[in-house]
């Protein structure tokens, strides 16, 4: 008998732990969430214009801001005139605007003279052009020259209109 009271006293226990852990039942449910309409999607922004003109920071860009990239000299010159100049401040414009750009001076002659001497007036006038546009504020460190003498003619022939094209200074801004 003892074991049998020792059986109805678990079997009790253990329904009354069941008991415990189950949860009543609320008196009142909520009431369910008012039924709203799907927000709508936001509409995407229209694509942006396509681009019309070279791309800013470019070699056509440097071209279509500052007209040119050539000044030009006089015979066995490297003076900067006024109208050098002017081109020159064209170009510092833009290099202002992009101040991660370098451009390359090159120095160019005609064919008139020794290979020597014209590369050293090509420098001359490479550097003549540089320290126009240090100048004007532009960071020595974004510029480099090169002479290339009378070796690159961009005329040719034997004659002062060929000649004139050839005394130059080309600012070179890489792709």
């Amino acid at each position: 008998m003892a074991r049998m009271t020792l059986k109805i006293a678990l079997v009790s226990a253990l329904a009354l732990s069941v008991a415990a852990c189950s949860k009543k039942k609320p008196e009142e449910l909520p009431p369910p969430p008012p039924q709203t309409a799907p927000a709508p999607m936001p509409e995407a922004p229209p694509p942006p214009p396509p681009q019309t003109g070279p791309v800013p920071g470019s070699r056509a860009d440097f071209l279509a801001q500052a007209g040119t990239d050539t000044v030009f000299f006089d015979t066995d010159s490297y003076d900067v005139d006024a109208e050098d100049q002017a081109t020159l401040s064209r170009q510092a414009q833009w290099l202002a605007k992009y101040p991660n750009a370098s451009v390359t001076i090159e120095g160019h002659c005609d064919e008139r003279g020794t290979r020597e001497y014209n590369l050293a007036l090509g420098e001359r006038r490479a550097n003549a052009a540089k320290n126009y546009l240090v100048s004007v504020g532009v960071p020595a460190s974004r510029i480099s020259v090169i002479s290339y003498g009378k070796e690159r003619p961009l005329a040719t022939g034997s004659d002062e209109a060929a000649w004139a094209q050839n005394r130059r200074a080309v600012t070179v801004v890489p792709n």
